[in-house]
This record gives C-alpha cells, structure tokens and sequence, in this order.
C-alpha cells in the first residue's frame, strides 16, 4: 500500500507558499532561465532551500557541485556556507555557466565558487591526484547520467568520514520503475540506485524531491 501522500499542483503550491523562503536573486535566475530551452533541468526552489539546509547540518565549508546549468544549486548552497566556503563547479557548458557567473555576482557569493569548464571526471582525477581525499563536505551531482557511477566511486574518496552526496534525477519521472524502458539515462540511474541500495560503505535514503534525490552519507 502507498504511504505517500498524491502531491497536486494545489498541494505543491502549498509547499511553496508555507516552507519555501526563496531569495530575490534565486526568484529572478529561475525567472530568466524559465524561457531556456533546457529549462526542466534546473531544480525547483524546495530542492535548492533543502540543499542549503543540508550543506548548514553537516556543517558544509568545501563542496563539490557536478552540473552548473544556471547555477541555482550553486547559489542555493553557497549561500548556506560560512564566508571561507568553497564550491568546485564543474560543467562543460560556458553558455549556461555564463548565466550561473552573473548571478553568483549577484547572490555575492562568486568569491565562494570555482568553476572548472571540462570533464568532471577528469576534474575530480585531478583532486585525488592533488592529494584532496577526504577533504569535502558535501556533493551535489545533477550531469550526464551515464557518469554517475564514475562520479560516485571519485566523491566516495573525495568526501570524510560524515561526508555528504546529493544525486539529482534518481526517480527519473518514474521511470526507474518501469522495466521497459531500457534508454541509456534511465539504464545507468536505474545502476546508481542499486549500487547505492547494496554500498555498505554509506548511509543512503532516495527521496521523492523534485525528480527524486538520493542522500549518501559516508560512513
């Protein structure tokens, strides 16, 4: 028997309107990037809001963000961190990344953000190479589908002892559940989620936020 309750447009809004405490600059980065037309990729503002809260309850200072778009997780979550925080950003798109760099100036926290343009596993290489194990706080990976077991395996190293991993997109409109879609994207989340179900070595809950957000903590 379902124990979730149906989330309605009505109900959605409700949520909205008594728990979501949206800033002027995330309202006006949604606004602009809402014509887009990759607009769908972009979180809604009860992810960003809980994502902030997160990265304040593991006491978040060194962050890991996989998958730019406009930057509303960015922001969201730099605008959680203590003044000496840090984002490593990476994406490979400087036309979307363009908008996210006007708005970290405008949120005030670009100070907070490094973006790396190019691979993100061959950035997250670079920092294990660099000697960055177990340096991070907390992670947030919303990429290319097929990576996400690669992202997963580089942050598991990246991250301490308590550490924290976000993976956007886990219920895939509910296709995850649908065993006859067999495409790419939905094959390799479908990996992720059963890689993550069995991993000893974290802590996990999948949750029906957005389109589904899977939390890993490592052990």
């Amino acid at each position: 028997m379902a124990r979730n309750i149906q989330l309605t447009d009505a109900l959605y809004q409700y949520i909205l309107d008594h728990s979501v405490r949206e800033p002027a600059v995330l309202r006006e980065l949604h606004e602009e990037t809402a014509p887009m037309k990759h607009a769908g990729m972009q979180i809604g503002p009860d992810q960003g809001q809980f994502m902030g809260l997160l990265a304040k309850l593991v006491g978040a200072r060194r962050c890991i963000e996989i998958g730019v778009f406009t930057g509303y997780s960015s922001i969201s979550v730099a605008l959680a961190l203590p003044p000496d925080g840090k984002i490593i950003a990476c994406d490979v798109s400087e036309e979307w990344t363009a908008v996210a760099r006007k708005y970290w100036e405008k949120a005030g926290v670009a100070s907070k953000i490094e973006l790396r343009l190019g691979a993100a596993v061959e950035t997250l290489d670079g920092l294990l190479a660099n000697g960055e194990s177990g340096k991070f706080d907390f992670v947030f990976v919303d990429a290319d589908k097929g990576n996400y077991l690669n992202y997963y395996e580089r942050c598991l190293k990246l991250v301490r002892v308590d550490g924290l991993m976000l993976f956007d997109n886990t219920l895939w409109s509910g296709e995850v559940a649908n065993p006859g879609n067999q495409k790419e994207d939905t094959v390799a989340l479908r990996a992720l989620n059963d890689a993550l179900h069995r991993d000893d070595r974290v802590d996990v809950s999948l949750l029906a936020i957005g389109d589904g957000v899977t939390l890993a903590r490592k052990r």
